[in-house]
């Protein structure tokens, strides 16, 4: 029986930079890498419940969600992860976030901005290499990238 965490993330991008937050530290130690905004899905929730909780939870705004552009599948040391990631079509509205009035942003985040992806590590890599804008802008197929062979 494979154990796998499903998660949703949200690819908030606007004048070639994306939003990304540095995790806070967990048991001492800080990450070195940034991330998207979102996290895993509760039982009987659907992929956009998830990531609109997620993103209100984390950012204290409401997502506009618009199309699926990436699927990211890995192994994690424990259980198998599988990503989706959606483009939130008000990006705008992400310009200053206050994590003091979120509910989980403080515990879980120590920053959160807009970066250009390619200057900083990004997770998963690949959004530091494609073309985000053109996922975003035309009617291009889904991205999936699966580490889970070259893990096995």
């Amino acid at each position: 029986m494979i154990d796998r965490h499903i998660n949703v993330r949200a690819v908030i991008y606007k004048n070639g930079l994306i939003l990304a937050q540095q995790l806070a530290p967990r048991h001492g130690v800080v990450p070195d890498y940034w991330c998207t905004p979102g996290g895993g899905l509760e039982v009987g929730e659907s992929l956009e419940q998830g990531l609109r909780r997620e993103m209100i939870e984390e950012t204290g705004i409401v997502p506009r969600i618009g199309k699926l552009l990436f699927v990211h599948q890995f192994h994690d040391g424990v259980k198998e992860q599988l990503e989706f990631f959606f483009h939130v079509e008000n990006s705008a509205d992400y310009t200053h976030i206050d994590l003091t009035k979120t509910s989980h942003g403080e515990l879980e985040i120590s920053n959160v901005e807009f970066i250009p992806p390619d200057e900083h590590r990004l997770l998963p890599a690949f959004l530091q290499t494609i073309d985000i804008a053109r996922y975003i802008n035309m009617n291009h197929p889904v991205f999936i990238d699966s580490e889970l062979l070259d893990q096995l």
